[in-house]
This record gives structure tokens, sequence and C-alpha cells, in this order.
């Protein structure tokens, strides 16, 4: 067998385990048994190896902070506090709590990701809609789809904003020049087609009278450490700062804050961190250093610039639309990966890399496997004993996901 067949082999096995996660290994075991079988098969050296880390360390930085200023607002009640409101904002009409909660996973996803949408959101959604005695599937619905059509509304709303941009990242204003119009576009689109599938499960009247439990010491400062990591975020944005470092350093200051103010130890908070995530991160970036070693990600620059000289006008949405396709079958960290380098190899423009990320963000909502916020989704899911099928999911996303995708993109046509 020649190293490609064997890279290639691994690679396949990595992404399913992944996806699929057989015998309940965590997602963690599965990237590292690609990093020890690169090292057997000598498809990778140790200095190589060393450099795919390092190559993933801002955004494992990244996904610890917000990770710790998810589970914070979990611990302290923060957001079932707002789902709260919500429920009692809507005065009793099961639409117009649709609409609210639509617009709190907005927020959570934009200022906290959609990770921390789909972790920590989705439990308090369920909670929210059985205390109103309402159908809690189409409002978790929500949870999902929200998560993937807000997040590159800012740089720090997903984890694969980081990877696709990388050390190309553009400021804050001009992130928001570029991505604001084809984010609203996205998120529009996904609630409107959201609402007209599901409004007929949705009540006409639900129960008004909703206890709005009672924010703690340690929740209002979590609530106000949540409100100041957004602001820094959005100036280390504007300055260009990596996102990694500062991420890490506001959940940090949080942790001890909150901790303080609750008089309860830190180490809990950062013992049920998902700490196999930051390592399945570690071990893909290891992974996509061997695929670019060994020609992969030349091969697929030389087919991007064939694309871009046969279709110079439409060459930026079929990228993007090629990757939100690949986002499906490989998941969109990898994809997004391979993608970010790909891009690196043809030192592409501000507007191809926008469409690539757009496409990447987006295609997720087509299947439950295409991100890892929708895998979290699901899984909190089941631990509330809901169940929802792949393919009733699908049902649903074969909507969402292209007319989402083909107004952000052509939004950012507008934009670019």
């Amino acid at each position: 067998m020649s190293s490609n067949t064997i890279l290639w082999a691994i690679t396949a096995i990595t992404m399913l385990g992944i996806v699929v996660r057989p015998w309940r290994l965590p997602e963690a075991v599965w990237a590292a048994l690609a990093v020890a079988a690169l090292l057997i098969f000598g498809l990778i050296d140790v200095a190589h190896t060393v450099a795919g880390v390092a190559r993933g360390a801002d955004v494992d930085l990244f996904l610890a902070g917000m990770m710790l200023l998810a589970e914070l607002g979990r611990r302290h009640g923060v957001f079932d506090w707002l789902a709260a409101h919500a429920a009692r904002a809507a005065d009793g009409s099961g639409h117009r709590l649709f609409l609210l909660v639509y617009l709190a996973g907005t927020v959570v996803t934009v200022l906290l990701s959609n990770d921390a949408t789909a972790v920590v959101l989705t439990p308090a959604v369920y909670a929210v809609a059985r205390a109103v005695d309402a159908p809690p599937v189409p409002y978790l619905l929500i949870c999902a789809f929200v998560a993937n059509a807000a997040s590159f509304v800012l740089p720090v709303s997903n984890p694969a904003n980081l990877v696709v941009f990388g050390e190309h990242m553009p400021g804050l204003a001009d992130w928001l020049a570029l991505f604001l119009l084809p984010s609203l576009g996205a998120i529009v689109v996904t609630y409107a087609i959201l609402y007209y599938r599901l409004r007929a499960g949705l009540p006409q009247v639900i129960r008004r009278a909703i206890a709005v439990p009672a924010l703690s010491t340690g929740g209002r400062v979590t609530l106000g450490a949540l409100a100041g990591t957004a602001l820094l975020l959005g100036a280390a944005s504007a300055l260009r700062l990596p996102l990694g470092p500062v991420t890490l350093a506001a959940g940090l200051v949080a942790l001890l804050l909150a901790s303080v103010a609750a008089r309860v130890s830190p180490l809990a908070a950062v013992r049920a961190l998902s700490w196999d995530v930051l390592l399945m991160v570690a071990g893909l970036f290891v992974l996509i250093e061997a695929l670019q070693a060994h020609g992969v990600v030349a091969a697929l620059a030389a087919q991007l610039q064939r694309l871009q000289a046969a279709e110079p006008v439409m060459a930026d949405g079929i990228a993007g639309a090629v990757l939100a396709l690949a986002c499906n079958l490989f998941n969109n960290l990898p994809a997004g990966l391979l993608g970010a380098a790909t891009l690196d190899h043809v030192a592409a423009d501000p507007a191809l890399r926008a469409a690539a990320l757009i496409g990447i963000d987006l295609g997720p909502n087509l299947s439950v496997s295409g991100s890892l916020a929708t895998i979290l989704w699901l899984t909190a899911l089941r631990r509330e004993c809901v169940q929802f099928s792949a393919w009733r999911f699908l049902k649903l996303g074969v909507l969402v996901m292209p007319a989402s995708l083909l107004a952000a993109l052509l939004l950012l046509q507008v934009a670019a």
C-alpha cells in the first residue's frame, strides 16, 4: 500500500470515528489514534507533529475560554434566567416564544459561540418549554439551527472562524463590513423556514405564570463577566489581537471572580470542561499537517485554481457550496482545517476566504453530523430523553441549509 493510500485510510477512519463514535469512544481517542498511526507509519515526524499542535493552539485556547464561560453560565443559572425571561416576555403566546427563543439563541451564539448555544442553551430551553406546557421539540430545533446560522456574525461566534482565517483574521470593522449583511440574511432566512415548517406544532397559548429564578451573587458576577468578555473580544478583534489567549484569559478571570463571589472552589468548573474536545482539535491539526506534507493540500489548491480560471465570477460561491457539503461528510472542523490550508496555499483573497467560511459555518445545518455543535446538541437532547432522528433533521435541513447558504453568498457579493 502506498503512503498516500494509508494516509487517506487513516483520515477516513478518524473522521468516521469522530462522527459515529463507535463503542462510545470519545472523539479525542480517535484523534489520538490517528496521530499515533501517522507516527508509526512514518507519515509524519515529531517536528511536524509539534508544528501541527502549535498551529491549533489559538483555536484550543479559544475553545477552553468559551467552555469556561459557558460552564459558569450553566452553574450559576444565567442561561436558565435568560430563558425564563424569554418565556415571560412571550406573554402566553407559543409563537412569540418561538421568536424570543430564536433571538436568545442568536445572541448567545454571536457572543459566546455556537458550541455554547448547543451545550448550555439547549437544556435551558427544554426546561422552559416544559414549564409553559409547550412541546419542546420545535423550540429545541432552534438551538441547533441558529447555532450555525448566527455563527459568523463575529469572529468569536464559531471556532471554525479562527481556523479559516487564522493569521489572516481581519479587524472587527473589516469583519463586520464583510459578514454583517450575509449573517443577517442567513439568520432571517433560517428563521423564516423554521417557523414556516414548524408553526403547525407550536401552541397558540402557553402558560403565562412562570417563575424567573433569582440570580445568585455568582450568577450576577457571571452575567457581568459575560458582558465584559463580549466587549473585550470585540476590542481584541478591532486591534487584530489573537483571540485564543484573550478568550482564555477572560474565562479564567470570570472563573476566579464568580468562584470568590459564590464562595465555591473553581476546580469543579474546570473538571467539568470537555477536555477531550481540546485533544481532538489538536489531533486534527496534526492530521491536516500530514495531509499538507504529502501534497493533498497542493492538489486541492490546483483544483481551486483551475476553478477560478474557468469560472472567475462563480468560483467563490462554488467553493463555499462544496465546503458546505464537505462538512456533512467530514464534519466542519476537519473540513475547515483542510479548506483553510488550501486557501493559504493559493493566497486566497478575502472574498474567497469569506465564501469558504460561510459554507463551513452554514453547511452543518444540513445534517446532524455536520458540526461539533450539532452533535453536542443531539447529545444534550438525549440527556433529556428526547429522541430526534438524523433523517428527521435532514428533512428539515435540506430546506434550511441551501436557502440560507444561497442568501448569504448572494449578500456576500453585495458586501464584498
